[in-house]
This record gives C-alpha cells, sequence and structure tokens, in this order.
C-alpha cells in the first residue's frame, strides 16, 4: 500500500494528498506532519519507513470539507486521492486514482467558497521569463482571470510593474500562475497562492490552439484577442491548469472577455488601499475587529444586494468604474426607474429568494453539482414569472429604462429546462447522490420497478412470517434482517425439535438459532440486488441529467448575469433612498463641480455612533482652478475632504447615485491617491521612498483628465526637502499635468502658489480654538488656515501637559527670533509664521541686491560700501 501511496505521490509533489482508506483520508510522511500543524489534527505513527515510523493523520472522508476549506484558506492545494476498486474483491491493494486537485484558485464547491466574493485564479505571462532587472518599468505583461465557480474568462495586457501590480491588487486573486523561472512574486510583494508552470505553457500558438478546441471557434478574433499574445498565451496556461487539476469538462467556459485598460477608470495599488473601496486599510488581529474594519469600506457602504451573486457583481463594479459616459448613464437610468418602492420593492423580495445561479450553473458544467443545487435551480426557474410581473407591473413613467428592457428579454423563461427539472426532482432531495431517493417516482420506469422491489418487501415479509408460524406451529417465530447476515428466520432453542428439514442454519446465538430457506433466499437475492441497482440506476440517471442540463448552460449563464445585474441596479436604487444620495450628471467638459459633498462610509459611522451629523462641504475643479491647495488642522478634516471627492467619482462612474446635493463631473481618466504612506521594511524601502515612488507615479501618468489626491508631501525629510519638494509637485501638477488636484499641506509657505501660477486656490478647513482646547468645524473656507493648532491636536491626543507646556515655550521663542529678522514689508505676508521658515533675508542682502553696479560712480559705490556695513 506504501508503495501504491510513495507511486502517486510523486506525481503531486508541492500538494496534500488526501489519500482514501475506507472512511478516512490519510496523510503520511511530511504530509501528514504539516497537515497536523495546519488542521490541528492529531499525529500519530505506523509502521516503518527506513526504520523509523511512519507519520500518519487522517480526516474523516464524510467531513472532508471543513478541512479542505480550512487548507485551501491557508493558500494549500490538496489532491484527492479515491478508491475505485471494491476491497473485497482486490487481492492487492485497492486500486486508487486522482479524481480531483483542489486549489485556492479553482476551488467550486459551495462549502469551500466565500459566497458573496470571487475567488479568482490569475495566469501572468513576460515577455521575457527571467528575472528581469528593476529599471523595466514598461515591460508588457498578459494576464489571464478566471473565476471558475462563476465561469468568467478574462484577458487583457497591461505595461509595466506599477500597471500589473493595480491590476492584481483590483483582481486579488487567490492563486497565481507564472513561469518557472520568473521572479514576479518577489517583485510585486504578492502574499497569496504561487503555482509555478513550464514556461512553454505560455506559447500564444499552442494556447490558441488549445482555447479554440475549449470554444469550438476557428479562431480568436471573436473574443477581440488576437493582437494580445501575451494575454493569449497567459489564458492557454490557465485553461490547461483548470483542466490538470478538475480533471472534467469545462462547459460554462465558453468564451473570453478582453479588457483594456482604457475603459475603465485606472486606480493605482496605492490609491485602491489608500480609498479603502472593497478591504480596510487596516490589518485585522481578531474575527470582531476584522467584522468592524469591514464596515468601513465603500463595497460595505453600497451593498445592499439580496443575492451572493449580485453582491459579487457589484464588487467588481466598484472595483471598475466605465468611462464609456452613455453605459453609465444607462445604469443611472436604471437606478432612477428604481428609486419608488412601488417599483422595487416587489423585485428585491424575489430575488432574495433566488440562490447563487451563477455557481449552480459552473458545477453544473463541471459535473460537481449536488441534488440540492438542482433544486435551487429549479426554484429560481419557478419564479421567473414573478420576477417578469413585477417588471412589467412598474411604473417607469411611460417607458422601462433601456437597461431595464435588456434585462428583462434575458431573464428568459426557460420552459424546457425548469418542466425538466420538476419531472426529475423529488420536493426535498437529500444532500448526496449516493444517498438515493432523488430522482422523482415517475420520472424513469426501471428506476420505480427497481424501488417497489425494494421497498415493498415488507408485505411480503410479514406473508412469510404467518404462514411459517402456521406451517411450525411456532408462535414467537420471527422474520428479520441485519446488515451483517441479511434475511434470517429467528427461532427460540426451545422450540428446536419443531424446524422443518428445509431450514437451514445460518447462525447460532446465546438462546436462539437463526435459519433461512430457500423462499427467503431468492427473496433476500431480489431485494438487495434491487437497491443496488437502484441506486447505480438513479446515479447514472442523475449523470445524464446534468449532461442535458449542460445543453441549456449559455442561456443559464445569461440568466444568471440578468438577475446579477438586476439585484445590483436595485440595490443601489435602495441605497440612493434610504441614504439620500443623487443623481450625478456626466458632461463632457472636464471638472469636478459637487454641492454638498458627504464621505459615504464616514457619514455611516458618525450616524451609527449617535454623534454630531457629518458636515458637507463643495468642491469645484474646472479649467480655472485645476488645483485646490488645502490647509488647516490635524485632524481637521482634509483627508477626509480629499477622499470624499475622488470617492463620489469613483459611485459615479460605477453608476451609482452620489452623496451629495448634486454633482456635476466631466470626464475621468485616473484617480491617483497619496494619502498616507508606510514603509516596506521586506522591500528595503522608508516610508519617504515609499511616498517619493508614489509620487513619481502620479507625475509620470497623470493627464489633464485625471484627479489627484496630494496629501503632505515631503514631510518624511528635512524641511527644506521637503518643503521644496512640495512646491515643485505641486507647481508640476499645476502647469505642466494640468490634472484636477487635491494638494493638502502643513506647510504654509505653499499658499503663496495661487499668486504666482494661474489655475490654483487656496481653501481651508476650519476650526476654532476654546480657551487652550480647539473645536474643529470640518468646513471648507476660501483662503489659507490661520494656523496649524498642532499644540492643540497633540493634547488632544493625550500629549502629558509638561511637554505641551514646553512646546508652547519653545514656539513662542521661534515666532519672536522669526519676527525680529523679517524685513519692514513683512505685514503683507501671511499672517502665520511657520515652525520651520528658513530665517528672513538680512537687509544688507536686500539692500546689495537693489544696486546696479553699472550705475554707481567710484564716490557712490563708495558710500553704498559703507552703509552696507553699517546695516552689518
Amino acid at each position: 500500500m506504501m508503495q501504491q501511496y510513495l507511486r502517486i505521490k510523486a506525481e503531486y509533489p508541492d500538494m496534500l494528498l488526501f489519500y482514501r482508506m475506507g472512511d478516512f483520508y490519510e496523510l503520511f510522511f511530511e504530509d501528514a506532519e504539516r497537515a497536523a500543524q495546519l488542521l490541528d489534527i492529531t499525529l500519530t505513527k505506523r509502521g516503518q519507513s527506513a526504520g523509523q515510523p511512519i507519520p500518519m493523520a487522517g480526516v474523516p472522508y464524510h467531513a472532508a470539507e471543513s478541512y479542505l476549506a480550512k487548507l485551501v484558506r491557508a493558500g494549500v492545494s490538496v489532491a484527492i486521492c479515491e478508491q475505485l476498486g471494491d476491497p473485497a474483491k482486490s487481492k492487492g491493494p485497492v486500486e486508487r486514482k486522482v479524481v480531483r486537485v483542489v486549489t485556492p484558485g479553482t476551488v467550486t464547491d459551495e462549502a469551500l467558497l466565500d459566497d458573496r466574493r470571487e475567488s479568482l485564479l490569475c495566469a501572468v505571462a513576460e515577455a521575457n521569463s527571467t528575472p528581469s532587472p528593476p529599471d523595466s518599468r514598461q515591460a508588457p505583461f498578459g494576464l489571464a482571470v478566471l473565476e471558475l465557480a462563476g465561469g468568467r474568462f478574462t484577458v487583457l495586457e497591461v505595461a509595466g510593474l506599477t500597471a500589473l501590480s493595480a491590476e492584481l491588487e483590483r483582481l486579488r486573486p487567490a492563486e497565481l500562475l507564472i513561469a518557472e523561472a520568473s521572479d514576479l512574486p518577489e517583485r510585486l510583494g504578492f502574499g497569496g497562492g504561487v503555482a509555478r508552470r513550464q514556461p512553454w505553457l505560455f506559447d500564444a500558438d499552442s494556447a490558441e490552439r488549445l482555447l479554440c478546441r475549449q470554444f469550438g471557434t476557428r479562431d480568436l478574433t471573436g473574443f477581440g484577442c488576437t493582437d494580445l499574445r501575451l494575454a493569449v498565451g497567459a489564458a492557454g496556461c490557465l485553461l490547461q491548469y483548470v483542466r490538470d487539476t478538475q480533471q472534467s469538462e469545462l462547459a460554462h467556459l465558453r468564451g473570453l472577455t478582453t479588457e483594456r485598460r482604457d475603459d475603465a477608470l485606472i486606480l493605482d495599488a496605492a490609491t485602491r488601499r489608500n480609498l479603502e473601496l472593497l478591504t480596510p486599510l487596516r490589518a485585522a488581529t481578531d474575527r470582531a475587529e476584522a467584522d468592524r474594519a469591514e464596515q468601513q469600506t465603500l463595497a460595505s457602504v453600497m451593498d445592499a444586494t439580496c443575492t451572493a451573486m449580485g453582491a459579487r457583481l457589484l464588487r467588481r463594479w466598484i472595483g471598475r468604474p466605465l468611462r464609456d459616459a452613455d453605459a453609465v448613464r444607462d445604469r443611472h437610468d436604471a437606478v432612477e426607474a428604481l428609486l419608488s418602492d412601488a417599483a422595487r420593492t416587489p423585485l428585491r423580495e424575489t430575488l432574495a429568494a433566488i440562490a447563487d445561479i451563477e455557481r449552480i450553473v459552473a458545477r453544473i458544467a463541471i459535473g460537481s453539482a449536488r441534488p440540492r443545487d438542482l433544486a435551487a435551480l429549479r426554484d429560481a426557474l419557478t419564479r421567473l414569472p414573478a420576477l417578469h410581473a413585477a417588471m412589467d407591473s412598474a411604473d417607469f413613467a411611460g417607458t422601462a429604462p433601456a437597461l431595464l428592457a435588456a434585462l428583462d428579454a434575458d431573464l428568459g423563461e426557460h420552459p424546457d429546462t425548469h418542466t425538466l427539472l420538476i419531472r426529475a426532482l423529488v420536493d426535498t432531495p437529500p444532500a448526496l447522490i449516493r444517498d438515493g431517493g432523488v430522482l422523482a417516482r415517475g420520472y424513469a420506469t426501471e428506476l420505480d420497478e427497481l424501488r417497489d422491489l425494494a421497498e415493498h418487501g415488507d408485505q411480503f415479509l410479514l406473508e412469510l412470517e404467518a404462514r411459517e408460524r402456521e406451517r411450525t406451529g411456532i408462535a414467537a417465530l420471527k422474520v428479520s434482517y441485519n446488515r451483517v447476515h441479511g434475511y434470517y428466520i429467528e427461532i427460540g432453542r426451545t422450540h428446536a425439535d419443531k424446524v422443518p428439514a428445509d431450514y437451514q442454519r445460518r447462525q447460532t446465538l446465546k438462546g436462539t438459532e437463526r435459519y433461512i430457506t430457500p423462499e427467503l433466499k431468492r427473496f433476500e437475492d431480489q431485494v438487495l440486488s434491487a437497491r443496488e441497482r437502484a441506486l447505480a440506476l438513479e446515479k447514472s440517471l442523475y449523470e445524464d441529467l446534468l449532461a442535458t442540463l449542460r445543453e441549456s448552460i449559455a442561456a443559464l449563464q445569461r440568466l444568471a448575469r440578468a438577475l446579477a445585474t438586476l439585484d445590483v441596479l436595485a440595490g443601489l436604487a435602495e441605497r440612493a433612498a434610504a441614504l439620500d444620495w443623487r443623481r450625478p450628471e456626466l458632461v463632457d467638459a472636464v471638472g469636478v463641480d459637487i454641492a454638498d459633498g458627504r464621505h459615504p462610509v464616514v457619514e455611516r459611522m458618525l450616524g451609527q455612533g449617535g454623534a454630531e451629523p457629518f458636515i458637507p462641504n463643495p468642491v469645484r475643479l474646472d479649467e480655472r482652478q485645476r488645483m485646490l491647495v488645502i490647509t488647516g488642522p490635524n485632524m481637521g478634516g482634509k483627508s477626509t475632504f480629499m477622499r470624499q471627492t475622488a470617492l463620489i467619482v469613483l459611485m459615479a462612474y460605477t453608476g451609482s447615485f452620489v452623496p451629495a446635493a448634486a454633482a456635476r463631473l466631466g470626464p475621468v481618466d485616473r484617480i491617483f491617491s497619496r494619502i498616507g504612506a508606510a514603509d516596506d521594511l521586506a522591500g528595503g524601502r522608508s516610508t519617504f521612498m515609499v511616498e517619493m515612488e508614489e509620487t513619481a507615479n502620479i507625475l509620470h501618468n497623470a493627464t489633464d483628465q485625471s484627479l489627484v489626491l496630494m496629501d503632505e508631501i515631503g514631510r518624511g525629510t528635512s524641511t527644506f526637502d521637503g518643503l521644496s519638494l512640495a512646491w515643485a509637485c505641486g507647481v508640476e501638477l499645476a502647469t505642466r499635468v494640468r490634472a484636477l488636484t487635491l494638494f493638502a499641506t502643513h506647510y504654509f509657505e505653499l499658499t503663496a502658489l495661487p499668486r504666482e501660477h494661474a489655475g490654483i486656490a487656496n481653501l481651508h478647513l476650519d476650526a476654532v480654538e476654546h480657551g487652550e482646547r480647539i473645536v474643529f468645524l470640518h468646513s471648507v473656507r476660501e483662503g489659507p488656515a490661520s494656523q496649524s493648532y498642532g499644540l492643540q491636536v497633540a493634547a488632544l491626543a493625550g500629549v502629558p501637559r509638561g511637554v505641551i507646556e514646553r512646546a508652547r515655550e519653545r514656539l513662542r521663542s521661534l515666532e519672536e527670533d522669526t519676527a525680529a529678522r523679517r524685513p519692514d514689508d513683512a505685514a503683507s505676508a501671511p499672517t502665520q509664521l511657520s515652525l520651520f521658515a528658513p530665517p528672513a533675508p538680512h537687509p544688507a542682502l536686500a539692500a546689495l541686491e537693489a544696486l546696479d553696479p553699472d550705475e554707481l560712480t567710484p564716490r557712490t559705490a563708495l558710500e553704498a560700501l559703507y552703509r552696507l556695513k553699517g546695516m552689518l
């Protein structure tokens, strides 16, 4: 047996091997030690190898899913090895074979998946799979992305590591396929599961042939990816990997979707993290903290979907807002039509009762659908007429929006599939086909006959028992059954002299004898055979049912997409009605004009805490005013104000209404957010280095249609260096790039930028002092802030009073020293004195700069020299 185990294990060296032995999946050697640690199961020892006991651990096969789920979450892949032969008939080890491989990116079982999040498998192809030099910033990469549990297959190409990192941050794949020699995970800091594949599997020509066979097409022209050779190579590698692991048909993979980065708003990895779109910025240390942090994401506020497939689609929309204004307006039209309770409520009530059709269809295609999956599909199809009726009866002010009308058509009726499932399944089927009793009576005549024979034998046994009692005169005679000895007639030993000659002794017990007769033996053979044949036939018929359903995969996938889209639109309408969100206006002129904008997440958190209401604020960026320099105290709301502007823009292009009194938005191609930074110790990068890399990315890639959020540039280095960098970055964004920029800073010197460059204005977040304390008003005002209130914020944070007082004394000293050295015309300068301002120029220097040597006579030059010496 161990020879067989080691032979199979050699084919899956990097995975745990679940080796079926009776009622357990067993693991041996290093697999057992690793599984015992990961799963917290007992590690035992059995037999010997090379003189040492063999480590062994196991899990019950009927509870394997819970253990698999834990391993998948830990990023571990598992090969499932089943017994194929009959142990009773096997002369040596029973035949075994790996029938399925479970990896983090290829799971489809309901128990192993988060129903409201995608589990993605991603393959990345490089132009050169050998380690690349760090300066290869524009090297091309091909990506292929598959959600096996939903059947979505996507390809795209990007240029440079920054763009690749942004896409992986958006997708967050559970598993990444790369070439063997690639060092991409190290360069990207990718923390998910990684599977290394042979480089030739990424070959574009062989990949294209494989994909065409899968899709039944002559070429890939219809999918729009013939020019994306790296992406096609990645898709071929991914498809082969899924075929190898699933060892089943992939009927639901019927085509590719080609994405172009420029079709959507581009957000780099740092921006996605900073805006907390789908995941919280701060890592949680326990489950309770994780749940709280999850409530602080944009997705948590926007998600009012009724179905799991709707929740996943909404997250895709948030992760990839569209730039196509017409497509976005169609979504806005649909949301507006569903604002009224009369139009929305019947749809949402019906949708809430519909199961996850998208993943059920995928399991049907793979052949792993369980009886209750099919029952859920049947029940969903039963509710389609009610869904159509709800849409038909909704008051859409005359005509339904084009998007809702298209969704109504895509829902369809599916009468053949519905009728088949009603006829085939019992009302409430068991969980597994191996339990039997799944197919309804009347579905198959032969199955009904076998069931009758197996189930109606009780009457025969009663009749047989009555006849034998009368024949033998033994009133205590009983006809019984157990799984070990089958059917038997049981008679007490006191009646041994009355046992007929045709009785054959089967078993002797303490006070009884058990017998069988030729008639009972014939009945036993018929009944037990009938049960086995009925179960075998039912399994075969169930496989045929799945095969028949696969013919309707395309229509069922279209149904699932329509249900998910309708659910998202109805959920966005519910959010708009409940949270007072308004429809944004999309215009052709570049700019952002928001009246009384609010931060959706902060507003909700304030509402839950019962604190003061959120203070809304306007923002306007256009051709005349492309940059706003924002000053104000720490904790005054600068970052919230900046982030809410970005979130409102992103929500609008997602198709949602927005938390504002009104919003007029022009075209936006990218959103950049350089807010906050942390060091990357593993990558050898300081906080300031991370900040500068993010800044460089913005300056290289932002355009005049980009929205840029810049917060506290330059604070990680010396004062003069930081101030100089912040000044130069601000000028670059305002003059050459001309991006729509919100530039928050504590360098008060930057408030002079509007006097030197057109298109820049000052804003500040208001606050007032009350005694030695500060009151934040969170209200945006024009002009620069009067002071930073740093000491007051430090006091609020709990810095000891003695430290605060020493800081006040030092501040007064610095201000007095700076004021004493300021020129006489300093009255025209801003009122705040910077803590870090350089010394004011000496009057002698100013006088020297005013002299023109060409106009001086020797006498006036000598007088000027005496005057300058006097100033010193």
